[in-house]
């Protein structure tokens, strides 16, 4: 499935990053644990790496267990280091805080050697529905930040002062005008970071199906209460078998094949179907990632 969505706003956003770099001291990357390479924005690597980085694995809640810790280690062989974030988790803003403190003190230390008084800047950036303006929500102690549970919310520059020494600047959501990886536009669709409205949602909710049969059978058969040999049958009859289990029946007889499909993206992307992730670092500690 092709997918792309690169509303003209995010033209705008992706130079006012630019314009913004020279002031700021650390940037955080917040991408969703399930998809780590998927939900980074290539385009704007040029951009975030003339800074300190910091990587938070939002939703780490929503992905596998082993899956998030073995991300942190990847990033960590990269010089970068990186967060498991929920943000319902007790504690988490502080965690996230102190390691922002870290990435800023040679910045910080050295212009306090000058005598000046630092106030320390983050950037906050990530795509759409990622969980940015959440993150800084939480950080701050309240709902200073747009947020909503669907992609393309947050739309100017925004900053937000934590502490007396910290403030955040939130960004737009932004996407690249081409995924040269079709896997990626796929995977974003899957955890809802591109509008259901401009995909076949039919056509991805098959896609899904047939990505969980082969990564997740179990937690499918145990969320939808199929057999075994419910696993062997195409997409779309799979679809009808889980409808007709949850007795999605319209008059006549008729599956409510729509009601279906909402059903399982929902689910899915709420963690209901379990613990999944999609993406997972090579073993060798190479950039890809096993899909």
């Amino acid at each position: 499935m092709q997918i792309q969505w690169y509303p003209g706003h995010m033209t705008k956003a992706k130079r006012m990053l630019e314009e913004t770099i020279p002031q700021i001291d650390v940037v955080l990357e917040v991408r969703d644990a399930r998809v780590p390479l998927s939900s980074f924005n290539p385009d704007i690597e040029p951009i975030v790496s003339r800074r300190a980085r910091i990587v938070l694995l939002n939703k780490a809640d929503l992905g596998d267990p082993k899956a998030n810790k073995q991300w942190v280690a990847h990033f960590a062989r990269q010089g970068i280091p990186a967060i498991e974030y929920v943000a319902t988790r007790r504690g988490s803003a502080k965690v996230v805080l102190d390691k922002i403190q870290q990435a800023a003190k040679a910045r910080v230390d050295k212009l306090r050697e000058k005598g000046v008084s630092k106030t320390i800047r983050v950037m906050v950036v990530g795509i759409p529905n990622v969980g940015k303006s959440t993150l800084i929500n939480n950080l701050s102690g309240g709902g200073k930040a747009k947020t909503a549970n669907r992609p393309g919310v947050t739309r100017g520059k925004q900053w937000i002062r934590v502490t007396p020494y910290l403030e955040l600047l939130d960004t737009p959501g932004l996407l690249w005008p081409k995924f040269e990886d079709p896997l990626a536009g796929r995977n974003l669709a899957f955890i809802g970071s591109i509008r259901d409205e401009i995909t076949d949602v039919y056509a991805l909710c098959l896609e899904l199906l047939g990505f969980l049969k082969e990564a997740a059978p179990a937690l499918l058969t145990a969320r939808y209460k199929l057999g075994e040999d419910d696993l062997i049958l195409e997409n779309d009859a799979l679809l009808e078998r889980i409808c007709q289990k949850r007795g999605f029946i319209l008059s006549g007889g008729r599956l409510d094949i729509d009601r279906g499909v909402a059903m399982v993206m929902d689910e899915f992307r709420d963690g209901k179907i379990g613990r999944i992730t999609i993406e997972r670092p090579q073993k060798d500690g190479d950039t890809g990632a096993q899909i």
